[in-house]
């Protein structure tokens, strides 16, 4: 094992672990543990000892709270390169874990956010415990529900991944399962014995994707009711809308306590990433992966290079005074042609893969 760094990887009984280790960070991902990771990942890939992936967070409250943004941030405001390589490598990363060609199993133990929905959903388990908080809570910092949201979002069921995308709601495990983004529960103490299970599965006794199921399936636990189950309806109508400004009318005109929390939620997010988050899952239905990935890179270098983002960051983790003063401040002025210019190509700065 690589011991004191960001990121550990250890081999052990055909299992590869990876521990996100900056449990005072909540274990948010920077360029570096990004950088780690996908070689290892190669490695694992064509490994012949290696059977599985499994990925964790060091610490008892994160599996990772998402993007290092507040370095992206810095280095938005001084003219460093974060802004393009960041999210590129990102990106590529979201696409190594898509495509793996073997079990990758997160343990979303704890809070998962942003990036860090990214290192999970694109993997074939993502194992919840009672400790799960899971969101995209991009529009809320002038950003987008990125790291493979224009693929995954449109996939979920009915509206709940507009649903997601406009409002950043936080799921518990419940929640999580019922939307797909989780697709296990196990209870939190019984976590590091799963590890250990893991450690010493028999490989030789079936194929991989059964021995995974096969060892998850003897710690798994009923989660509770999900209580979005209760709003299914409410979301697939109201979401179902044609802009959001149409959706917020739908919300105010349903009767009761929840779709007004909803409305007032999205109310408070950047209004030029609501629209452009609504074209973007929008567009990604019809989307592959790839294609989906290339819109992503476009989107973030628009942001980068506009003033909500910086704005959103100094109000909810600078300065905190959870107070943004968004441009332009209204959903109307915030128009299609404006939209549509974050999905211009970037020509050679465009996105590839290797």
């Amino acid at each position: 094992m690589t011991e004191g760094s960001e990121i550990e990887f250890e081999e052990k009984g055909g299992t590869g672990f990876i521990t996100l280790n900056r449990p005072k960070a909540l274990n948010a991902l920077t360029l570096e543990m990004i950088d780690a990771m996908m070689p290892r990942l190669e490695t694992w890939r064509t490994a012949s000892d290696i059977k599985a992936v499994v990925i964790s967070g060091a610490g008892d409250r994160a599996f990772c709270a998402g993007g290092d943004v507040r370095a992206v941030y810095e280095a938005g405001r001084n003219g460093g390169d974060l802004t393009r390589a960041f999210f590129r490598e990102e990106y590529r990363l979201n696409r190594m874990i898509h495509v793996f060609p073997k079990p990758y199993v997160a343990l979303i133990d704890g809070i998962t956010m942003g990036g860090g929905v990214g290192l999970s959903v694109h993997g074939s388990h993502r194992v919840a415990t009672e400790r799960t908080m899971l969101a995209m809570p991009e529009t809320g910092i002038g950003l987008f529900p990125d790291v493979g949201g224009t693929y995954f979002l449109p996939r979920l069921p009915g509206k709940l991944g507009l649903f997601l995308a406009l409002t950043g709601w936080r799921l518990n495990a419940a929640d999580a399962l019922y939307c797909g983004l989780a697709t296990d529960f196990v209870e939190g103490d019984r976590i590091p014995a799963l590890r250990e299970a893991f450690a010493s599965a028999d490989w030789e006794s079936a194929a991989p994707e059964a021995v995974v199921d096969a060892v998850i399936e003897r710690f798994t636990a009923e989660p509770g009711a999900a209580v979005l189950a209760n709003h299914r309806a409410l979301i697939d109508r109201c979401f179902a809308a044609p802009s959001v400004e149409e959706i917020l009318e739908a919300l105010d005109a349903e009767a009761g306590d929840w779709p007004a929390k909803v409305a007032k939620t999205i109310r408070r997010q950047s209004p030029t990433s609501l629209k452009v988050t609504f074209a973007q899952v929008t567009r990604g239905e019809g989307m592959d992966f790839d294609s989906a990935m290339v819109d992503e890179y476009r989107l973030s270098q628009a942001f980068m290079a506009g003033a909500d983002f910086y704005e959103g960051i100094r109000a909810v983790l600078v300065d905190k005074d959870n107070q943004p003063k968004w441009t332009p401040a209204t959903l109307p002025e915030v128009t299609a042609e404006a939209v549509e210019a974050h999905f211009r190509p970037l020509g050679d700065r465009d996105l590839t893969f290797p």
